[in-house]
């Protein structure tokens, strides 16, 4: 049975300040450099045998990799990065539509506004991670971003149990892989 073992960046500056922060970039914070560094040591404390190594091409991704993997190569996938907000990227988060009644994320409301919508969100978050795990892998560590994890959670729990997972900073939520499926077995909250 393989593993994914899929993980939130780190604190940003964005995410400081409250600020939408899909397509668009920010550093991370020097507690979102703690954070990592706190899942890295869960990752040796708890000896987990990982042999790849994936980040979304944002660099507060690939920053929180690096931190937690040092000098190991990795592969950098369009296919994780996060939600794009269209010209809501860099405004108040306070500015962020309702979410439309029967949905349980914001479903098209940034499309009009040049931005992504939650099925195609989903749709390339699953594949790109099923396309990763049908290689030569056993043991995958992929970081990517808070909607884009909350979405592709969604494909594979009902709403009532995703609703209950924190997804914080460095989160990291477990998955075993097998017949192109994708099984949750636990959300990992660290307490910083």
């Amino acid at each position: 049975m393989k593993k994914l073992y899929l993980m939130r960046h780190g604190q940003t500056l964005f995410n400081q300040l409250g600020k939408i922060q899909g397509a668009c970039d920010s550093p991370l914070t020097e507690a979102g450099i703690r954070q990592a560094e706190v899942a890295r040591e869960y990752f040796q404390t708890n000896q987990i045998p990982l042999d790849a190594y994936y980040s979304s091409t944002q660099e507060r991704a690939s920053d929180t990799l690096e931190i937690i993997i040092g000098q190991k190569e990795y592969q950098r996938s369009k296919g994780l990065k996060e939600w794009n907000f269209g010209r809501f990227e860099g405004e108040s988060e306070a500015l962020n539509p309702k979410r439309p009644v029967g949905e349980t994320s914001y479903g098209d409301s940034f499309v009009p506004y040049g931005g992504e919508s939650a099925k195609e969100l989903q749709q390339r978050m699953n594949a790109t991670l099923t396309d990763i795990m049908e290689k030569d892998h056993q043991n995958v560590l992929a970081v990517s971003h808070g909607g884009a994890m909350y979405l592709f959670i969604q494909k594979w729990l009902p709403y009532e149990q995703v609703a209950k997972i924190k997804f914080a900073n460095c989160c990291i939520l477990e998955f075993a892989y097998s017949d192109r499926q994708f099984k949750f077995i636990q959300a990992i909250n660290h307490q910083f």
